[in-house]
């Protein structure tokens, strides 16, 4: 196991300690090899996804009221901090923890008894969410997906892409029109939101996934939507409010992506500060030389800061705020601290970064994924220009 950069225990409770613990204590079994041999073979992490929900991880933002822990948002932060400070692939779990939350903050109380308990047990998994679209992109408000009423059902026709997890899922929160973008009240108007049975959908050859082979080992997809009935049961909200029902979940989403950055960066900042103390050139050890310490100690403030900014933001959204600026802002610094600390890692390795062995190589190509997704910096930064800072709308 590497080296552990000691992180700040600012603001963090005994019992969000605890958790650091409990999860180091999980992580023990999936250990480098563990995580090369997933990445050759593009395979999926069933053991560790399973752990998590056997110890009741994946539900501990469910109320307990349905059968779930009942945590706060910056519990869950910790857990996908921690993970991502072991080595482990967060990314694999981090959906399956908050999409749940559209059923919880928008469906009726007879949507939450009859899916959430299932979600807690573990029975029932919902780790996929269909939003984007091949001309779409960043405007999701230019989906073209349509769900046209029929009786007690809807029929759904259309497409997505970079919907991951569908073959770990049994069902999959789909955001579609239910009225052309030219015909509604504003661009974020008639849309709305389904919960769908994957499994009779791809069944009943409704809904085709191609998998997407990409530069990392994050399972995603194409989808091909072909008259899928959804009940009208299954729609979560009312109709044509369903960009609301999504975008409700994006703070949470941010916040948990945020923490995952901050321990993949923190992670390769401990390997990075291990190999400089251990490898020498010259004659001495290559830690001593300021154009290696220097990049790991900017990297390591960066990830601080966006740690603060992090936390900043779960308080607020805990407190039923909603902070748009502080939880992009934090995803922001942290995705750009991350790209910082992989770079950093990678140049002190030297030639052995690109050699499968050590590991440097897959953390970098992951770091590089954050700058654009779950959401664009680009984005996140127009969005501060003209929502925070009251620039003109660049678009």
């Amino acid at each position: 196991m590497a080296h552990k950069i000691a992180s700040s225990a600012y603001g963090l409770t005994e019992e969000q300690l605890s958790i650091r613990d409990a999860i180091d204590q999980l992580c023990k079994p999936f250990d480098d090899e563990y995580w090369r041999k997933g990445d050759r073979e593009r395979s999926y992490p069933t053991e560790m996804v399973d752990a998590l929900y056997e110890e009741g991880w994946m539900s501990m933002l469910i109320p307990s009221e349905y059968g779930g822990g009942g945590a706060s948002i910056s519990d869950a932060a910790v857990v996908l901090e921690q993970l991502e400070r072991n080595g482990c692939h967060a990314g694999a779990v981090r959906a399956g923890m908050y999409t749940m939350g559209s059923i919880l903050r928008h469906g009726s109380e007879e949507q939450k008894n009859r899916f959430l308990p299932q979600i807690a047990d573990g029975t029932l998994r919902l780790q996929s969410f269909g939003v984007t679209e091949p001309d779409a992109g960043s405007d999701t408000t230019r989906i073209r997906t349509f769900a046209v009423r029929e009786g007690d059902k809807y029929i759904v026709n259309g497409s997505k892409i970079f919907t991951s997890r569908v073959q770990h899922s049994d069902m999959i929160l789909l955001l579609t029109r239910t009225t052309n973008r030219e015909d509604a009240a504003k661009p974020s108007a008639g849309m709305t939101t389904f919960l769908v049975d994957l499994n009779e959908a791809q069944e009943k050859g409704w809904i085709v996934a191609n998998p997407i082979r990409t530069m990392v080992n994050h399972e995603t997809n194409e989808l091909t939507i072909t008259n899928l009935e959804v009940p009208v049961e299954n729609r979560i909200g009312e109709e044509g409010e369903g960009f609301k029902v999504i975008l409700s979940g994006m703070n949470a989403e941010r916040i948990l992506a945020t923490s995952e950055y901050i321990g993949q960066g923190m992670h390769l900042l401990g390997r990075a500060a291990q190999y400089a103390n251990e490898r020498e050139v010259f004659g001495r050890p290559i830690g001593m030389n300021q154009g290696i310490q220097f990049p790991i100690a900017q990297a390591y403030a960066e990830l601080e800061a966006a740690s603060l900014m992090r936390w900043r933001a779960a308080d607020m959204y805990a407190a039923g705020d909603n902070p748009r600026f502080e939880v992009n802002g934090a995803k922001l610094l942290a995705s750009q601290a991350l790209w910082n600390a992989a770079n950093a890692a990678f140049d002190t390795f030297g030639g052995y970064a690109v050699a499968e062995e050590y590991g440097i190589e897959r953390h970098f190509r992951e770091a590089k994924l954050p700058s654009i997704a779950p959401v664009s910096n680009n984005v996140v930064l127009a969005g501060i220009a003209h929502g925070t800072l009251g620039l003109p709308k660049s678009f």
